[in-house]
């Protein structure tokens, strides 16, 4: 089968694109996918993403991890997706998607950058060292010092396939806040195995855990190891937050064509 394929990076968190619109993409196996994303022997990326028609919406977003099997939502990929659809022709002031959490809306601001709605919180579990929260996908959030010394594979892994986490798996964010009521996060994620650039329902969740945040409405600016993205959302409670938005760059950054073996 031959693939016209596009690459789409947000904050260094990196997609294959294909527009599936016309259905012609659904035979893809779990093998396939996970080749595709292969950065030695495919054409490498965090994820694979496939834009799909559906009525009542400007689109459809379907998710695979890296490892090739369908996952739940993704931040940065959403965003990347928003970026795809316009410069396919899909031209909104406000776009209206659904994904593997539910609905979402987003919007291009005069800087080009991709607002993306993310789903409501309510509720999360916090522990003596960690939290626990879901922003589409679960999260694992662990307040640390000398965040660049981590060992996030290693200590990311770890926790992952701990007993709790290894059957549905689980993305393990570091978070370090700043001086200036900014936040550093690097993260492991599920189906990648590895630590990834960027991470955007991570950056999310660890945004509502740890920026230095009132009631009402707040903006955190966080610092991935790709680029610095923003969160704005309203506190209701102490665990219920409304209004989310995850807030960045979405780059094009070529297309191609590749030939999967059946």
């Amino acid at each position: 089968m031959q693939i016209r394929f596009y690459k789409y990076q947000g904050t260094g968190n990196d997609f294959i694109i294909l527009d599936n619109r016309e259905k012609i993409f659904d035979s893809l196996t779990q093998k396939q996918i996970n080749k595709m994303c292969n950065r030695r022997f495919g054409v490498g990326a965090d994820g694979l993403i496939m834009l799909e028609n559906m009525e009542g919406y400007d689109f459809k977003m379907v998710y695979f991890n890296a490892d090739g099997n369908p996952s739940t939502m993704c931040g940065n990929g959403g965003r990347c997706l928003v970026q795809f659809a316009k410069d396919q022709g899909i031209s909104k002031y406000t776009y209206y998607f659904t994904a593997p959490d539910g609905d979402h809306e987003a919007e291009i601001d005069n800087y080009g950058n991709i607002r993306l709605k993310m789903k409501d919180v309510n509720g999360l579990e916090e522990h003596t060292t960690y939290a626990l929260v879901d922003t589409g996908s679960p999260h694992y959030i662990k307040l640390t010092n000398n965040i660049d010394k981590v060992d996030v594979v290693e200590e990311g892994r770890a926790i992952r396939n701990s007993k709790p986490f290894a059957e549905q798996g689980i993305n393990v964010n570091f978070v370090e806040p700043g001086n200036d009521d900014s936040i550093f996060v690097r993260t492991y994620e599920r189906g990648v195995e590895d630590e990834t650039m960027s991470c955007g329902t991570g950056v999310t969740a660890s945004a509502l855990i740890h920026a230095h945040n009132n009631r009402g409405f707040n903006r955190v600016e966080v610092k991935t190891q790709g680029g610095v993205l923003s969160v704005e959302f309203n506190k209701v409670a102490d665990d219920v937050f409304e209004n989310i938005w995850l807030c960045g760059p979405a780059n094009f950054v070529y297309k191609g064509e590749i030939i999967m073996e059946d």
